[in-house]
């Protein structure tokens, strides 16, 4: 069996660990690399947006209301409200005539350090657009608005919406979500637990469908191509997911999610993978994507190197002295 596991070295000396569930495969029906935990179930979080997103596309609020391919691209989201964020959301709510109250995500602080910085200076305070999941909230609204549906009530288990999404993850994972694994997402939507070999197919099926093979083959490429030709408004400037779907030039589809959930197709060799870290530890992703890509030639050398570059695993104090490392074990 094999096992993955990150290490957070203080000097050369092992002061934390952190173990993570694995599963990548091919369109060939191959296994890559396996913890052998498909069996077991997670919750994907934020990692499965773009599912959730299928809905709103599906409902052709994006032509009616001409949303651009950034704002596409944010209702697939774990947006970190920088200016750029902040932006098409506004414009959007202004196209489909909805106000920030509509929005039931609830609200927090950006997620980006400076925008944060930013609007406590400027004497505002964060409402429902800096959630990083608004813009998934504005598509199940604006998707709710074309098919004539109630808004008051869009989250509810038993809304139209929401079960038109459970239809959709049980087309791509070719299973059915037992009652038993419902749940209630930090934005207040419905979020599921998946077993991992379930999602996995649900990434194969993916991949099928934006080679026009699957079911919602326009609406998952326009999602996708929406989302690699515009990385940042995934995620954010610092996030892993935008960083590596630029990095690796169109190639790469990928999106994290809360408590260390990391999702990525390979566009063009037909490789999909599924990556729990068991503690939620987020911090541990950078590493343990950098060795599994390096190990199994997921990239080329010219983007592992700038994947390094970019995720700095070398750990500094705030004095910017070097004090130890993060590296990632695979056996």
């Amino acid at each position: 069996m094999s096992s993955l596991s990150t290490l957070i070295f203080r000097n050369n000396i092992i002061e934390s660990q952190h173990s993570i569930k694995c599963y990548i495969g091919s369109l060939n029906g191959n296994t890559i690399f396996s913890t052998e935990n498909t069996n077991e179930l997670i919750y994907p979080r934020s990692s499965i947006k773009i599912f959730q997103g299928i809905p709103f596309s599906d409902s052709k609020a994006i032509d009616f209301y001409k949303l651009n391919k950034k704002q596409i691209a944010l209702s697939c989201s774990s947006h970190n409200a920088e200016s750029f964020h902040i932006k098409e959301l506004k414009s959007w709510l202004k196209k489909t005539n909805l106000t920030t109250s509509h929005l039931q995500c609830g609200i927090h602080n950006p997620l980006d350090k400076k925008s944060a910085e930013k609007l406590f200076l400027s004497g505002k305070k964060p409402y429902q657009i800096h959630n990083n999941c608004a813009g998934k909230h504005l598509a199940m609204l604006s998707s709710c608005l074309m098919n004539k549906l109630p808004i008051k009530n869009y989250l509810d288990f038993d809304h139209p919406h929401q079960e038109s999404i459970r239809k959709v993850f049980s087309i791509f994972t070719e299973n059915n979500i037992p009652k038993k694994n419902y749940g209630i997402d930090g934005c207040s939507a419905p979020q599921y637990a998946f077993k991992i070999k379930d999602l996995t197919q649900g990434l194969c099926n993916l991949l099928k469908s934006y080679n026009g093979r699957f079911d919602y083959a326009e609406d998952v490429k326009l999602f996708i191509n929406s989302i690699i030709m515009n990385p940042f408004f995934i995620g954010g400037s610092k996030n892993l997911d935008s960083n590596l779907m630029k990095i690796s030039n169109k190639k790469i589809f990928c999106k994290g999610g809360a408590e260390g959930v990391f999702l990525f197709i390979h566009l063009k060799k037909g490789i999909f993978g599924v990556l729990k870290v068991i503690d939620g530890n987020e911090r541990v992703l950078p590493s343990a994507v950098c060795a599994l890509f390096e190990k199994l030639k997921i990239i080329g050398k010219e983007d592992l190197r700038k994947l390094k570059e970019w995720s700095n695993l070398e750990l500094q104090n705030h004095a910017k002295i070097k004090i130890g490392a993060i590296k990632t074990i695979i056996k």
